[in-house]
């Protein structure tokens, strides 16, 4: 952004001195690493605190904004990782009304975690406070929370002390409750290293009750196909119901909107299959993953020039259209793998669309996401037998004979089917996948069993 003109020296000089330094050669005890240990703490802090007053002067002179950016863009710009560009620029804004916590991180006596932690705590009080706090209150609540972090607290339990602090003064003065107060209202995501999101959420206790109750209704435990316990952990079955709600708020509850798309999210494939299909927030995905999504959503058609400006758009059309979908619905009548009502499924292609699988009634059948998941990624397969109902091969960790399966409704009368290899081809079984189950000799009888097995 700026030329350098050389005003640097004493900085490089410093510089050098410090990356020459190594770790003591002769120290058997440890002794003497260990105090210089100390004081490349006490370095580091004062380095945190001069970032933040070398970040002060460029937000008020708003360099980033004449440039059409924000400070805490033009630290990560400069190479500052978001997390410590976000709480550096949040503790510049602070400077000049905190200044014994200032005076304690300028000789090395606090670290940036630290001071953010009673940044952010001070913000707390003041927000749960019906009135302005006066100067004198602010500065008898920087002590407290200074004091606690001097005597070794970490920042976590810097904030639920000015947390506390703050739902004192609430109560005291007539304010109101930390569970309704929707300013203390927080969530955020982020994207980690291996292309997942960690969720992080902070809301009223009105919110929470409707947060936990729409997941608990949708994570309740349910049997595997062949009648075992549900194999998820509560933490598993919870993710999971997430995605659900998520998939249903899409659709919304309405019966009419039974043949819009499962979610709005986009999907980009390259039709020419040279990079890996990509998700807008999270970047690329695998295949697997992109043929779940793309089982029941809309599909359009988009030309693009070398630098990827659409050219020409095609329409959209749906891959299982309405009709086909109710169909589908009267037909399954629920996730065909797990029991879950139609209203926490998807259309799943028994062959996908991309591998030359027809958007018809006898390629598709009812899944949850989480059953869909399985069938994708972990081995599940399924096939459409002579009745033209979608059977289950599972995967040979969990039945080695891989013999398939069909979950009938609750009204039926439940039967187990045995077929052998000849009257398997003879039936027209069609199954999306090139391992055929080993069948045996054909014989029906009836069974109290919840599902109709092919041993």
């Amino acid at each position: 952004m700026f030329e350098y003109i050389g005003v640097m020296a004493p900085l490089e000089q410093i510089l050098d001195t410090l990356i020459e330094i190594t770790p003591p050669a002769n120290d058997p005890t440890g002794r003497l690493t260990y105090e210089r240990l100390e004081f490349w703490r006490l370095i580091r802090n004062v380095v945190d605190h001069q970032i933040s007053t070398h970040t002060a002067p460029i937000d008020a002179l708003q360099v980033a904004e004449k440039t059409g950016s924000t400070t805490r863009r033009l630290l990560i710009e400069m190479g500052f990782p978001p997390a410590v560009a976000t709480r550096t620029a949040r503790i510049a804004d602070s400077l000049g009304m905190l200044g014994k916590v200032e005076a304690c991180a300028a000789d090395g006596r606090l670290s940036g975690e630290i001071v953010d932690a009673i940044v952010r705590g001070m913000t707390v009080i003041e927000k749960r406070s019906p009135t302005q706090l006066s100067d004198d209150e602010r500065a008898v609540y920087e002590t407290e929370l200074l004091t606690q972090a001097l005597s070794g607290a970490t920042p976590t339990e810097i904030q639920k002390r000015a947390q506390t602090i703050g739902n004192t003064i609430a109560d005291d003065q007539g304010g109101i409750p930390a569970c309704d107060d929707r300013s203390l209202d927080t969530l955020s995501h982020h994207l980690t290293d291996d292309s997942r999101v960690e969720i992080h959420a902070n809301v009223t206790q009105t919110v929470g009750e409707k947060f936990i109750a729409m997941i608990d209704e949708r994570s309740v435990p349910r049997p595997e196909p062949d009648g075992t316990l549900d194999r998820r952990s509560a933490d598993q079955r919870r993710a999971d119901a997430l995605e659900t709600l998520l998939d249903q708020a899409a659709i919304g509850a309405a019966m009419d909107t039974i043949g819009t798309p499962r979610t709005q999210t986009l999907l980009t494939i390259p039709a020419d299959g040279g990079n890996p299909a990509s998700l807008p927030w999270t970047g690329p995905t695998t295949q697997a993953t992109a043929k779940r999504l793309s089982c029941d959503g809309t599909l359009t058609e988009i030309i693009i020039d070398g630098e990827t400006v659409p050219l020409q758009m095609g329409r959209e059309r749906r891959l299982f259209p309405p009709h086909l979908r109710k169909a589908i619905i009267i037909r399954d009548e629920k996730c065909i793998k797990c029991g879950a009502p139609p209203s926490h499924t998807q259309v799943h292609h028994i062959e996908h669309w991309t591998d030359n699988g027809e958007t018809e009634l006898d390629n598709g059948c009812l899944l949850c996401q989480r059953c869909h998941t399985q069938v994708h990624h972990n081995g599940w397969d399924i096939m459409i037998g002579f009745d033209r109902h979608p059977w289950l091969i599972p995967p040979a960790d969990v039945d080695p004979r891989r013999r398939a399966t069909r979950l009938q409704p609750p009204h039926h009368a439940t039967r187990r089917r045995r077929l052998t290899q000849r009257s398997f081809r003879a039936a027209g079984f069609r199954y999306g996948s090139s391992q055929a189950p080993h069948l045996l000799n054909q014989q029906w009888h009836r069974t109290s069993a919840g599902t109709a097995s092919v041993p």
